[in-house]
């Protein structure tokens, strides 16, 4: 990496601001800072019911690629702590990904911590994923196989937390998913971590280890259920039965070998699991610019998986 880059990435934990304090103004900034003046990256939004018992609805909003060459539809789960993040904010990186995977994107627009924390933005989630997956054709989608579930950072941790309910409620598991550099687990301190990764990658790049732990506790205020199976998947006892899926994990990234201890937890079950470390790479790297080498090599991992030509 370039020395004054990675001294830049090194000064940015000190620019950060408090999240517990400032959420609402860092969900503005995102906004103003993904503002596109492109209408045809939208079409009309679904909405689907949650499985909360207030019956909310949960806005969906389809980015169609400029060259639709797969039949898939990218279920999508955006990053963001649990806490920032909406469909707003990542137009760019959901435009980006359908055009250059020729997939149609559908972002869900899940409630956020901490005015709705645990299990709130899970049941948006799999009230979608399991609407959709019983009934393919409210998407356009002829087969519910052609469904998959993406999901990046917070997002992946919730595509495979909706992946695990599904399973265990007994409703059409997803053939497929893909999951970026996700959450798998709950402890990031250094002193107590068990992944290395934390230790060398928590203070020093885009995401910081004291970072993960406010959104955690902003997203599960009562510490006992951090360690619930639908918030740490690594600490299910069961994962059979889960879908084939694409873990990508970022080098340089505090989360990176969590990640691929679910995925190894994954395949112990007897899942169908490619695992990719993008090198040289942050966390994050899906919402980078598309002409960024971390990007272009995620995309080109992502589109081998979809047309079924990656080995293990």
């Amino acid at each position: 990496m370039n020395p004054l880059l990675r001294l830049a990435l090194r000064l940015m934990p000190l620019a950060r601001p408090d999240m517990r304090e400032d959420y609402e103004k860092v969900r503005r900034l995102q906004r103003q800072l993904a503002a596109l003046p492109a209408a045809r990256y939208r079409t009309p939004m679904w909405d689907t019911f949650s499985d909360a018992a207030d019956g909310h609805r949960v806005p969906v909003r389809v980015f169609t690629p400029r060259e639709r060459r797969r039949e898939e539809l990218l279920l999508f789960f955006h990053g963001g702590g649990w806490v920032t993040g909406d469909i707003e904010s990542y137009t760019p990186a959901c435009a980006n990904l359908a055009d250059l995977t020729g997939c149609r994107v559908a972002s869900v627009d899940y409630r956020l911590a901490p005015e709705h924390p645990f299990p709130a933005g899970l049941e948006d989630c799999y009230g979608t994923a399991h609407r959709l997956l019983d009934d393919p054709s409210r998407a356009g989608v002829e087969d519910a196989d052609d469904i998959v579930l993406v999901g990046d950072s917070a997002g992946g941790n919730l595509a495979a937390a909706v992946s695990l309910l599904l399973r265990e409620k007994g409703h059409r598991v997803p053939s497929r998913q893909i999951l970026l550099y996700p959450v798998t687990q709950w402890d990031h301190d250094p002193a107590t971590s068990p992944f290395e990764s934390v230790r060398r990658h928590g203070e020093a790049y885009r995401l910081t280890s004291s970072e993960v732990q406010d959104y955690l506790e902003m997203y599960v205020p009562d510490p006992a259920e951090r360690k619930h199976r639908l918030v740490s998947p690594l600490m299910a006892e069961d994962l059979t039965g889960q879908p084939e899926t694409l873990l990508l994990s970022a080098e340089l990234d505090l989360l990176c070998d969590e990640g691929e201890a679910f995925a190894r937890a994954l395949e112990e079950a007897g899942n169908t699991v490619h695992v990719r470390r993008i090198e040289r790479a942050l966390h994050g790297f899906l919402t980078l610019p598309r002409f960024a080498r971390p990007h272009r090599d995620a995309i080109a991992v992502i589109d081998q998986f979809l047309d079924g030509d990656l080995t293990q």
